[in-house]
């Protein structure tokens, strides 16, 4: 026979009115509150032409306010043999928004036998973004990436860079775009070498173009914390990839520590 003084159990059947009770709730608030105060936020990442196709690049920095959450995010992500996207925001949301337009570009070239067109993987691209909004109207899971594709209505197939807003609005760039914390340098740097460097962006080879990929994000790591940039000496390099008509293509770490090496001793 039960005490009188016992708690007696809660019956109405409300579980989340319950959980507060479990001897293991202070263990479970406290989780629930660190993930709350401390968002985890992939930062810096761009996009330029260089003069065989796209180069897109990212540190592999994540943080959590002030908190170094991870140096070692992969933030390019290939889709297809002809789209690239960059994520900056959420990674959680942001992968599981790559996984479901990877799948959803093979399962429509497997069932209709051709590729999905650009404008079609741009609106899908949109349309997730667009889906995730009550997510970021209660200020998690934002994202902000930026995705290049290769547009076969033009005369000769090129890559082109598209970029957008939390909410799914669309913007296509004739030269470059950055996303995250760092953006604002890097966007800085892109237009003044652009419009007065030697060589601009879209003159430089794939060698040229991943050197000055190294040296965007290790200026925005100067002036950006949350930006991991570059460290040879720890092997650390960043996230790059080029596209071209037909091809997503790796820059591995070993050719970006070479290509760095030389760069230094010029």
């Amino acid at each position: 026979m039960k005490s009188p003084s016992a708690p007696q159990p809660r019956m109405d059947g409300d579980f989340l009115s319950l959980l507060p009770e479990h001897p293991l709730s202070r263990v479970l608030t406290s989780d629930s509150q660190a993930l709350a105060d401390h968002q985890i936020e992939a930062t810096t990442v761009l996009a330029f032409h260089y003069r065989q196709g796209v180069l897109m690049a990212g540190d592999h920095r994540a943080t959590a306010d002030n908190l170094i959450f991870s140096d070692s995010v992969d933030k390019i992500l290939p889709l297809d043999s002809d789209s690239l996207m960059a994520i900056a925001g959420s990674p959680a949301v942001a992968l599981e928004m790559a996984r479901t337009l990877e799948t959803s570009f093979e399962f429509y070239r497997r069932s209709q036998l051709q590729t999905m067109s650009l404008q079609a993987k741009t609106r899908a691209l949109s349309q997730l973004l667009k889906e995730n909004i009550p997510m970021v109207m209660q200020g998690i899971g934002t994202v902000v990436p930026i995705f290049a594709g290769v547009d076969y209505s033009l005369p000769k197939p090129a890559p082109t860079i598209h970029f957008y807003d939390p909410l799914g609005a669309q913007f296509k760039t004739t030269s470059f775009a950055s996303s995250g914390s760092g953006a604002g340098n890097v966007k800085s740097i892109l237009a003044f070498q652009e419009r007065w460097g030697s060589p601009a962006p879209h003159k430089m080879d794939l060698k040229q173009a991943t050197t000055f990929a190294l040296r965007l994000l290790t200026t925005a790591a100067q002036f950006d914390s949350a930006t991991g940039g570059v460290d040879p000496r720890l092997n650390r390099y960043a996230s790059v990839y080029s596209l071209r008509p037909g091809e997503v293509r790796q820059v591995t770490d070993e050719e970006q520590a070479q290509w760095w090496g030389k760069e230094k001793k010029a």
